[in-house]
């Protein structure tokens, strides 16, 4: 009688813990679009509003064309600051820090826009990009259980994804990071999915140091797929300084009078300007202008993916 009582114990549990990783992946795939309307999709650009502490707002735009181009700004106070990947190099301007000209991103930024670039994200086709996807067990995400997803990207980063048992879709990601080699955790919960030409998108995200109460919040007000992006949106543009005039005809020249010599004048001087970093823009994490990958989730506490069948 035991026995059959743990037998049946045992059934009752199969529909939950009886998945694998290419399983759940695979359902999450489906459940967003499909592979077919994934890869149709050869463009996006996503705008909205950055929300931080104290009521702080700022515009964000986000622009990604396949396989791996990106551009990030960040909008405050009449002054953007850019983040881009053209696929083989990236750079960024900082006007807040007194820079109009375009300079090479660090080797951390340059780690995180990279991953950023990845078009659909970290899971799909996860083995042809050289990352690791393993079922990590079920683990509760504010009361209701998930599957856990440990995903070791080609870099070594690790990134755990709790996908939703009902839709098959990350209702939380947490990323562990070494900034200046210091081992940091945040956590980003994605969440009010839209459906853009046949695709589900998420239209929030807020990230939050591991533990901490506060976090920073991206509202996307318009996603628009297929949109044309010229290279140069990606590209480091070139600092191209005044030429030297030319030399003038010594043949042409005429003789100048010989010229009044007049006291030296005291030019004013004028008080320096400090320059005052009043505002950057890195994310907790690192990934430059954007909380997290922008990849399709739902929160728990928001309800179930809108038009999801």
């Amino acid at each position: 009688m035991r026995r059959a009582l743990l037998a049946l114990m045992t059934l009752a549990a199969l529909p939950l813990s009886a998945q694998t990783a290419d399983e759940i992946v695979s359902k999450y795939v489906k459940t967003i679009g499909g592979m077919d309307k994934l890869q149709a999709v050869k463009s996006v650009r996503r705008s909205g509003k950055f929300t931080g502490g104290g009521g702080f707002e700022a515009r964000v735009l986000e622009e990604k064309r396949r396989p791996d181009q990106i551009r990030q700004e960040f909008s405050i106070q009449g002054m953007v600051g850019v983040t881009a990947y053209d696929g083989r190099s990236g750079w960024k301007i900082e006007p807040w820090q007194g820079k109009k000209d375009p300079e090479p991103l660090g080797e951390e930024e340059m780690k995180s826009i990279v991953e950023d670039s990845d078009f659909d994200g970290p899971l799909v086709n996860y083995a042809s990009k050289g990352n690791k996807v393993e079922y990590a067990g079920m683990e509760p995400v504010e009361g209701t259980d998930a599957y856990k997803l440990k995903v070791t990207l080609k870099n070594g980063d690790v990134e755990y994804f709790y996908m939703d048992t009902d839709y098959y879709v990350p209702i939380k990601i947490e990323t562990q990071r070494f900034v200046r080699g210091e081992q940091r955790e945040y956590e980003t919960s994605l969440g009010d999915y839209k459906e853009v030409a046949g695709v589900y998108f998420p239209y929030s995200s807020e990230t939050n140091a591991k533990g901490s109460p506060f976090k920073q919040k991206i509202s996307i007000e318009k996603i628009e797929v297929n949109v044309t992006l010229a290279e140069s949106r990606f590209v480091e543009p070139r600092v191209t300084g005044q030429l030297p005039a030319a030399a003038p005809d010594a043949s042409n020249l005429q003789p100048k009078p010989p010229e009044e010599k007049k006291p030296p004048q005291t030019e004013q001087k004028k008080p320096p300007v400090p320059l005052t970093r009043r505002f950057a823009a890195p994310s907790p994490d690192g990934r430059g202008i954007f909380l997290a990958s922008l990849l399709p989730g739902e929160k728990v506490a928001e309800g179930r993916m809108r038009g999801a069948r």
